[in-house]
């Protein structure tokens, strides 16, 4: 399939794709702060980078977007038509990166949390900073937000 824009259009488009900062993150945050729990954003010494640090909680948590990390099963998970042997290949080494920033943090003695981007669409953001706090404060293992809307014809659980 041919892309539907220039080049130069296309790497602007892209280029404008943000690290940190994105609106569901910014979303979670003030949901999260709203709820009285403090954080450090972006913490540069920690594998991965993790968007919310939680150090009273010994706790870290990504939010990450269904597209760019491969969330599976998920609606907005999507493969471009375009270029696909390449678009795999960069999943591919997203989803490893993730995965060794996860184990490294693990060794170091922190829980993680994932916040799909699916979570935070709509009404879900109050619900997931919720559930986080809970988390944060229960001090239970993992967490990770789950599957929201499935793709046609599979089923979707909060959870």
């Amino acid at each position: 399939m041919v892309d539907i824009v220039d080049p130069a259009t296309r790497s602007r488009m892209m280029a404008g794709i943000r690290g940190k900062d994105t609106k569901p993150e910014r979303l979670l945050r003030q949901r999260l702060h709203a709820a009285g729990i403090r954080y450090r954003l972006h913490a540069p010494g920690l594998p991965g980078k993790p968007d919310l640090v939680f150090p009273r909680y010994k706790a870290v948590a990504f939010v990450h977007g269904c597209f760019w990390h491969r969330h599976e099963g998920c609606h907005w998970c999507t493969t471009p038509a375009s270029n696909a042997e390449f678009w795999q290949e960069k999943f591919d080494r997203n989803v490893l990166r993730d995965g060794a920033a996860i184990d490294a943090l693990h060794c170091a003695g922190w829980r993680v949390a994932i916040a799909w981007e699916c979570g935070l669409r709509a009404s879900g953001a109050d619900d997931l900073a919720a559930m986080i706090a809970d988390w944060l404060r229960n001090g239970a293992g993992d967490f990770d937000s789950g599957l929201v809307r499935g793709r046609a014809g599979g089923d979707a659980a909060t959870g």
